[in-house]
């Protein structure tokens, strides 16, 4: 064995021993000589993806875990928005405005297109009263009508020279009153001696009618109203119509009235007939005025009804019809005929002024002296009507 040189501490490099460690200079390397592998280049390192973070479900658990034994848990609900029943309560808020604003437009609308008359009588007047009182006048007017209704009616286009209506209507602090005055009642008209009452309202219209009114009931007038014809047409009709009762089966040509007895409902034609109709009746004149209160109760119920209030074509055609045919003195101002309206079809004690036949003609009447004063007294301070002198007829009770 051949010695290392000496400071060498490896085998010496060409010693035939290690050739097959180092390989012999310029020799070829033989096939079983063991070989080295070429040295491979470093492959490219791996890129790592940055991990996602994972959502998790109110659990905590993350997505695709099991719930419980075998169970998957559910697809989380979407989350309900907010906004709609915001928007819709808003909605709901906008038309309630709207509705309380047509509420009240529409009356005050109307009242712009209300005829205005001078009402103020001259001369000495009653001092003012407690409480408000309206002077009701039902006239013959009839310019208001259609051509078909005038000829319906056999009315003409009538001005409105005659009054077939009159009635005190008193609010105040107790319950409203209604009192109606027949038109054939005697009395004293100023300037021009004693009349029918209903004289005084073609020789002097509303003044002269106003200024008969306080002299017959010491009741002093605050406003006046004039109902023509239309106002009963349209505004029965506005409501669809109303019901009557008569006690009889009625035919009367000159009122152009043909009805049968008992509870119906008529439309507006027939309710102005009704109310007018006055030569088939055992009291004439005042069964008359009995019809006349039975018809405006029957408005009244109509227009209260709360389905005037929630149905804005019903509340407009009435409160258009009662502006078209109404006339109201100058100084009635949008309240005060808020409030004629409401009494007019509140619950107010009807009643007819009592009466007698006058002494001079047997189809006249007169006030009756011993009876009515206790009807104007309790007007004049604004107390309740005595029942035993309220009738529909103005008679004592039988």
């Amino acid at each position: 064995m051949a010695q290392r040189p000496p400071g060498k501490g490896g085998p010496e490099e060409g010693t035939p021993e290690y050739d097959w460690l180092y390989g012999a200079k310029g020799a070829a390397r033989s096939d079983d000589a063991t070989r080295m592998m070429p040295t491979q280049g470093r492959p490219e390192e791996t890129r790592v993806i940055p991990a996602q973070p994972r959502s998790s479900d109110s659990s905590g658990r993350p997505p695709g875990s099991v719930r419980g034994r075998g169970t998957a848990a559910p697809s989380p609900k979407p989350a309900r928005s907010r906004r709609f029943p915001r928007l819709r309560f808003g909605f709901v808020k906008l038309l309630v405005l709207l509705w309380l604003v047509f509420m009240v437009a529409v009356p005050f609308w109307a009242f712009s297109k209300i005829d205005k008359v001078d009402a103020e009588p001259s001369g000495d007047r009653p001092d003012d009263q407690p409480g408000t009182n309206y002077l009701v006048v039902g006239s013959d007017k009839a310019d208001d009508l259609t051509e078909d209704q005038q000829k319906a009616l056999g009315t003409g286009p009538r001005g409105g020279t005659n009054t077939d209506t009159i009635i005190v209507l008193h609010t105040g602090a107790g319950a409203d009153t209604m009192m109606s005055i027949p038109r054939d009642t005697l009395t004293e008209v100023p300037g021009h001696g004693t009349q029918m009452i209903n004289a005084a309202f073609a020789l002097g219209k509303a003044p002269l009618l106003v200024a008969s009114v306080e002299k017959l009931t010491g009741i002093h007038i605050d406003h006046y109203v004039e109902l023509g014809f239309g106002s009963v047409i349209n505004t029965v009709d506005a409501l669809g119509g109303v019901e009557v009762c008569p006690k009889t089966a009625m035919d009367d040509p000159k009122a152009r009235l043909k009805i049968k007895k008992g509870c119906q409902e008529v439309d507006g034609e027939t309710a102005l007939a009704y109310s007018r109709s006055r030569y088939v009746s055992a009291l004439g004149d005042l069964d008359r005025v009995g019809r006349q209160g039975e018809v405006i109760g029957a408005l009244g119920a109509e227009a209260k009804s709360p389905w005037t209030f929630l149905n804005p074509v019903r509340y407009w055609r009435l409160t258009n019809a009662s502006a078209n045919a109404i006339r109201i003195d100058e100084d009635m101002g949008p309240i005060a005929l808020g409030r004629f309206a409401l009494a007019m079809t509140g619950d107010s004690r009807t009643c007819t002024m009592p009466n007698l036949p006058a002494p001079s003609d047997p189809n006249r009447i007169i006030a009756d002296p011993d009876r009515s004063p206790a009807v104007f007294r309790a007007i004049i301070e604004d107390d309740a009507v005595p029942k035993n002198v309220c009738t529909p007829t103005g008679r004592p009770k039988q």
